[in-house]
């Protein structure tokens, strides 16, 4: 991932992307409006809102004027982000902690004038002009409340003159018509109370100065619950250091983050956060990489290991190599990633677009037929019940629960899968991980660690002996078995001898002479072809080879001495996480390049019963295609290179988040761990994220469908009643506050926690011994 210009984070496929900062944005008809516009801006791809922190991302080669241009031509304003994510992070909380505290003043002072106006009311009943007195009166309360609406209601006026000049309607439009008839009125009734019969000389000026009061007390704590979905990317934020302690000359100097170099020498102390991404080169310590991987145990680091900026180290001091700073390390890129998805859409959010760009002007003609209903065939005082429903309606149907109740939902639920390590690329992979029917997994990296071990030694005398020699022997060579049985000796600190007359014996094994003794190592036709003997140890081998082990004999001066076993083991939690997936309903099935033997004994040990070995690359998506045409949702699980193509074709990529760069960026969704647990957690996310969604969505539908009718006077012959424009208000405020609410409650997914009992997997065992046919451990 490089960088683009305004020092924007390019996305996976290398396009350039530009983040602006939106101002007066406050629904989902203003997101549909500035994205229209910037769909005829030359160079844009495509172009993401994030209706949460309220920004926009732009992705394409377009200029930056021309994008600024195109969102103020739609009402609005934008400016580029050029500050890093955590100083953005930083000005935004600032912003709303700021709006917060006008909104909470401007609904005091309405409220404050509403009320007593709603308790006079209601108490006395005295809210009509019928005299000179009262018109004085109540000539003063309209002037009080005219202050109110252009101090604490003036942007909804002005927001709906905007709207207006370029031909749009938005939820402003109706907060203002709303008011402004109530208020205009009122003060008509004032101003000339003989034009009007006595029963309509009705005033409602606390209908607008209340309605105006629980419009801006609904939004603050809209904006406050609002700030809350956003806490994933703060904690996020939070563990970028700020100060590095880089080595110059000799010299060590506490420099900020920025001026860190790739090749600059770090050092970390004990406590302290690493600062960039590097390579150990000095020194030894535990590091915390919870906050980024979900696992909780610290990781050792030494020289060669490698460090990722935000983890902690724990108790030794690290010298290290800086390899990646700035937006190029791996916490920057998570960071943006989380972002990015964020402002992504799900597929079912489209429906909810839909009705929001049409809703208001609509709900403006309901509203006028109505109010002409009223007024036509409607009891007396008729003018007065035209304006109570004309308002209440206006009121009552804006639809900002409606456009709130998906993004606040994906918004807290990609940050919530980036805090258990798992990180969504976008929306729709969100949505489609809840339908998934089949996952098929790669073998190698994913349900095993990726690296052969030695598991097995049978010898007939000292097995530490024996092992000594055979990994001296194979210290010469370069196969990836041989890595496996140095290692083996490494760990027992095991010093190796000089070899001679070392030689590889191509589809055999390797022959050379240590410690004056000549050493062979391979299979059958080795032996065969050197004339050992393998006697009974041919049946140890083949049960070995059963289990999917590669069983190699050794000898010693001519004499048969043992039979070890390599094997690439099972990941400790890989049974475990297979019983997991299967109990969310997917059926599982293997995708594999190994040998069909290995691949079974790997599968009958996880429980796996499908099984597709011997596969090239392109064998593993012509699976995934077979399943898709069968009708089949197929997820598919990788690491490596090889797994890139069957990733990008299935409905949803999971990739592992120690494979490869090709396979995560072919993925839709990346595991933090290299453990197969992290789709278990995507798939509960993904349907728990749906689930609120599609709350948020039927509260939303429910109440503008029952609102709308409500306000319009349908319960009249039941009730006797008309809704009451202050009630509209209140109940139009505070269902957006219901939706984010809910949306909240994602912050308390925990995944699906399993016993320590059950966590333990196909158990892999430190190497096997047998001397003399006794075990030992």
């Amino acid at each position: 991932m490089g960088n683009s210009q305004d020092g924007n984070p390019a996305n996976g496929a290398g396009v350039a992307s530009q983040t602006f900062q939106l101002h007066g944005v406050s629904c989902a008809g203003c997101v549909r409006k500035i994205e229209s516009a910037l769909e005829g801006v030359v160079g844009v791809d495509e172009a993401r809102i994030n209706l949460g922190d309220k920004t926009l991302v732009v992705q394409g080669n377009a200029a930056p004027e021309d994008c600024i241009v195109a969102v103020e031509s739609a009402g609005y304003g934008a400016e580029p982000v050029r500050t890093s994510a955590r100083a953005l992070r930083e000005q935004q909380r600032e912003e709303e902690q700021l709006h917060y505290r006008h909104l909470m003043w401007r609904a005091a002072l309405a409220l404050g004038l509403g009320v007593p106006l709603m308790a006079w009311g209601l108490v006395t009943g005295e809210m009509g002009v019928n005299n000179t007195f009262q018109q004085f009166a109540w000539g003063g309360v309209g002037l009080l409340t005219l202050a109110v609406l252009v101090f604490c209601g003036g942007h909804f006026y002005t927001g709906a003159c905007q709207a207006f000049r370029h031909h749009s309607a938005t939820m402003d439009t109706l907060v203002a018509l709303g008011t402004g008839t109530a208020w205009l009125f009122s003060m008509s009734v004032v101003l000339f109370p003989q034009l009007l019969p006595e029963t309509a000389r009705h005033v409602y000026f606390e209908a607008s100065a209340m309605i105006i009061g629980l419009i801006n007390l609904g939004q603050a704590l809209e904006v406050r619950a609002r700030g809350r979905t956003g806490a994933a990317v703060e904690k996020l934020l939070q563990l970028q250091d700020t100060r590095a302690r880089v080595v110059r000359d000799g010299e060590e100097l506490d420099l900020p983050v920025e001026q860190v170099r790739v090749g600059d020498r770090l050092r970390v102390r004990p406590g302290e956060k690493i600062s960039v991404d590097g390579c150990v080169v000095d020194g030894s310590s535990l590091v915390d990489e919870s906050m980024l991987t979900g696992e909780p145990v610290p990781v050792k680091k030494s020289p060669g290991d490698f460090l990722t900026a935000g983890t902690l180290n724990k108790n030794g001091s690290l010298l290290f190599t800086a390899e990646k700073v700035g937006a190029d390390t791996r916490l920057a890129q998570i960071i943006q990633m989380v972002k990015n998805a964020q402002s992504s859409r799900v597929p079912i959010a489209r429906l909810a677009d839909t009705i929001s760009a049409i809703f208001v002007p609509a709900v403006m003609i309901i509203a006028v037929c109505a109010a002409l209903v009223w007024y036509n065939w409607g009891p007396e005082p008729k003018v007065a019940h035209m304006l109570v429903v004309l308002t209440s309606v206006l009121i009552i149907a804006c639809p900002c629960a409606l456009g709130l109740a998906t993004p606040m939902s994906v918004m807290v639920g990609v940050g919530k899968g980036a805090e258990n390590g798992v990180l969504v690329r976008n929306g729709k992979a969100l949505q489609q991980a809840t339908d998934l029917s089949v996952l098929l997994v790669d073998k190698t990296g994913t349900l095993t660690e990726g690296t052969p071990r030695l598991t097995d030694i049978e010898s007939r005398g000292d097995t530490n002996a024996l092992l000594q020699k055979l990994a001296s022997l194979e210290s010469h060579s370069e196969h990836p078995l041989a890595e496996a049985i140095v290692g083996a000796a490494k760990r027992k600190q095991l010093s190796l001898s000089q070899v001679s007359d070392f030689a590889a014996i191509t589809a055999h094994g390797v022959k050379g002479n240590v410690d004056d003794s000549v050493i062979l190592l391979g299979n059958g036709k080795l032996m065969q072809r050197e004339g050992v003997v393998i006697g009974e140890w041919q049946q140890t081998s083949d049960d070995l080879s059963k289990q999917g082990k590669t069983a190699m004999y050794a000898a010693v001066d001519g004499e048969l001495a043992g039979v070890i076993a390599v094997a690439d083991p099972i990941r400790e939690d890989a049974a475990a996480a297979v019983q997991r997936i299967k109990r969310l309903g997917l059926r599982i099935e293997m995708l594999t390049g190994d040998n069909a033997t290995t691949a079974n004994a790997v599968a009958k040990q996880l429980g796996i019963e499908q099984v597709h070995a011997e596969l090239l690359p392109e064998d593993k998506e012509k699976i995934v295609v077979a399943q898709q045409k069968e009708d089949a949702k197929v997820g598919m699980a990788g690491d490596g290179i090889n797994d890139a193509p069957a990733l990008a074709r299935a409905d949803v990529g999971f990739a592992i988040g120690a494979g490869t760069d090709v396979a995560i960026e072919s993925a839709d969704i990346t595991m933090m761990r290299s453990s197969l647990h992290g789709v278990a957690d995507a798939v509960e996310l993904s349907r728990a994220t749906l689930r609120n969604i599609k709350q948020n969505l039927f509260g939303a539908f429910i109440y503008n469908t029952l609102g709308i009718p409500i306000a319009a006077g349908v319960l009249y012959p039941v009730t006797g009643m008309l809704l009451s424009p202050v009630i509209a208000g209140a109940a139009m405020a505070f269902s957006s506050v219901t939706v984010v609410t809910n949306a909240n409650r994602l912050r308390m997914f925990k995944p699906t926690r399993v016993a320590p009992e059950q966590n333990r997997g196909a158990k892999n065992p430190p190497a096997r011994e047998r001397t003399n046919g006794n075990v030992a451990d």
